[in-house]
């Protein structure tokens, strides 16, 4: 499954539905810089977000880290379980810890984000800074 994921600069994964919706979460990578997840700002069903634009935040023992839309549309399913098991973010941060799904307006935006390799090869980068 994780090399359908596409990744965002931020640390965002992005799964394609198949069906004009993405499910995103935030990436292996991310959950392990922020530690013990302890709160999720979950945003509404039907709320608009932008894509490259901060639309949530999630909370660790750490620090807080602001959430950015990978694709332009509405948010059409939001993660429930996260309001009850934000640690549902470190235990599956690609699955059982995802946090929206999104109905994209233009699906070309996913051309922009990044491959699995792609992203790996930025973190390296970045961890070698």
């Amino acid at each position: 499954m994780k090399n359908t994921l596409k990744f965002t600069e931020t640390h965002e994964w992005v799964l394609d539905n198949g069906d004009g919706t993405v499910t995103m979460g935030i990436s292996q990578q991310a959950q392990g810089f922020l530690g013990d997840v302890v709160f999720v700002d979950l945003p509404e069903v039907g709320d608009e977000v932008e894509a490259g634009e901060t639309f949530s935040l999630v909370e660790s023992v750490k620090a807080a880290s602001d959430l950015y839309a990978p694709v332009t549309g509405e948010i059409v399913e939001i993660n429930e379980q996260l309001e009850d098991s934000p640690e549902l973010i470190n235990e599956s941060a690609h699955s059982a810890g995802w946090i929206v799904k999104i109905k994209m307006s233009d699906a070309s935006e996913l051309d922009n984000l990044l491959s699995n390799e792609a992203y790996q090869a930025a973190n390296e980068e970045e961890d070698e800074d």
